[in-house]
């Protein structure tokens, strides 16, 4: 069977990466289907052929997002023999990966898309929901360390969640990599308050 219009002359990994990194700088509202389509070295067509709307392609590219620069810091909290360790190396490994040279200096999961008109409250919800999982996955690796009282489980997870959120809006405002490790010192500093 034949098959019908021209072959695809792009690479779709290539390009999602293209589209990532446009996204990154500048955010879900600020990103055109011009810019993309010039990104990525495709026709707007093209897009909305392999890719669907605006809005699919943002998924995908917050799916790979979260696979690439936001696994270190859930891979800290898998890895890490307690809670209070697991915690202290995600916040790092978050530092790292907001203040990495070679990326825009915040995480896309927060600021991505904070605020903005009504049609994209899809999008703002999406990556709430997305915040929501951040929250979740903080709660379940606490309640896996038999030294953490289940009564601080909610407050504990939420005060931590908060830190990480808190530490992406300070490097996008400008702070350091040292000036977000005193912080994240601060917030370490704080466990045997919280825990007990």
């Amino acid at each position: 069977m034949a098959t019908r219009g021209r072959p695809r002359t792009f690479d779709p990994d290539v390009a999602l990466r293209q589209a990532l990194d446009v996204f990154w700088e500048r955010g879900y509202e600020g990103t055109s289907l011009s810019d993309l389509a010039a990104a990525m070295g495709i026709r707007s067509a093209s897009i909305y052929a392999y890719f669907g709307s605006k809005e699919d392609l943002f998924r995908q590219v917050m799916t790979l997002y979260g696979a690439t620069a936001g696994e270190p810091p859930r891979r800290a909290l898998r890895e890490h023999r307690s809670a209070r360790e697991a915690i202290h190396a995600m916040l790092r490994a978050t530092a790292d990966q907001i203040t990495h040279p070679e990326h825009p200096h915040y995480c896309m999961l927060i600021l991505a898309s904070p605020t903005g008109a009504v049609e994209n409250h899809a999008v703002r919800e999406f990556l709430a929901e997305g915040r929501h999982g951040m929250y979740l996955e903080i709660k379940d690796r606490l309640a896996q360390d038999p030294d953490v009282p289940k009564a601080v489980l909610e407050p504990l997870a939420r005060y931590y969640t908060t830190v990480v959120q808190g530490l992406s809006i300070q490097a996008r405002d400008g702070a350091t990599r040292p000036q977000l490790e005193t912080t994240i010192t601060y917030a370490m500093a704080a466990w045997n308050t919280l825990t007990t």
